[in-house]
């Protein structure tokens, strides 16, 4: 398989930090249209991996191409309008703007916030608005105020407001911590409904609800790769029990 066939590849990916390698020579492919969940114990490295591919971090040696272009030394920004999007832990909505502009100040115009606000959205981003809405699950919530959300709402509109910049890689950190169990049903459906035209990352603790989203497992361990493959191949594994599901 060459490397055009990925989404994303990255290889020999290391990073140090005062001499400790957080990732250590770490090689991954992932498929356009998949859905990776990357688990492991805490310090495993994978909000750092994470952090190197958006750019957040800068690697100490290695490659990373996103559609087989090298980006390794593109900054953050720019890895951004590349199509590559991000879900920090915390939720960064304007909760005094309804739902409907959140999602409007998130389409690529190349304007400030504010500058956004003051334009009247076009037919394009009011159409782009709604259908975002719609894939999250708030398609009935435009002009209520995101402050007033639920807990698992405010994450979907953030989910949202990344969809509005079109991006080929979304990668989510704990996407459903604090949501309650019918929220992380509805968050399986929406997770496994956005992967049908872009690769998802996920990084997840919870078992049951990797069950029912990966396409595939990595499972980290002290900055490498321990396994990797379907769910159940990975919970069989001993190396994999031994240092993580045995605790």
């Amino acid at each position: 398989m060459s490397n055009t066939d990925f989404a994303l590849s990255v290889e020999d990916l290391t990073v140090s930090f005062d001499g400790f390698k957080a990732i250590d020579a770490l090689t991954l492919y992932v498929d356009k249209n998949e859905l990776r969940v990357i688990i492991g114990p805490n310090g495993a490295g994978k909000t750092t991996l994470l952090d190197l591919i958006c750019g957040k971090t800068k690697a100490s040696a290695g490659s990373i191409k996103f559609k087989n272009e090298e980006i390794i030394q593109v900054p953050e920004h720019k890895r951004v309008r590349k199509g590559i999007g991000r879900k920090f832990q915390t939720p960064s909505i304007y909760e005094n703007l309804s739902v409907f502009q959140n999602l409007e100040v998130s389409f690529p115009s190349g304007r400030s916030v504010w500058g956004a606000l003051a334009f009247t959205a076009t037919d394009e981003i009011q159409a782009r608005v709604k259908a975002v809405a719609e894939d999250i699950g708030l398609g009935d919530k435009l002009e209520t105020e995101a402050g007033l959300l639920s807990h698992g709402q405010k994450q979907w509109l953030e989910i949202g407001m990344l969809l509005m910049q079109e991006p080929e890689l979304l990668m989510l950190d704990e996407p459903i911590a604090g949501m309650s169990a019918r929220e992380r049903d509805l968050t399986a459906e929406l997770l496994q409904r956005i992967c049908q035209n872009r690769a998802v990352i996920v990084i997840e603790h919870d078992m049951d609800f990797v069950k029912k989203i990966a396409h595939k497992v990595t499972v980290m361990h002290q900055g490498k790769i321990l396994a990797e493959g379907p769910m159940d191949q990975v919970q069989a594994d001993p190396k994999v029990i031994d240092v993580y599901l045995g605790h």
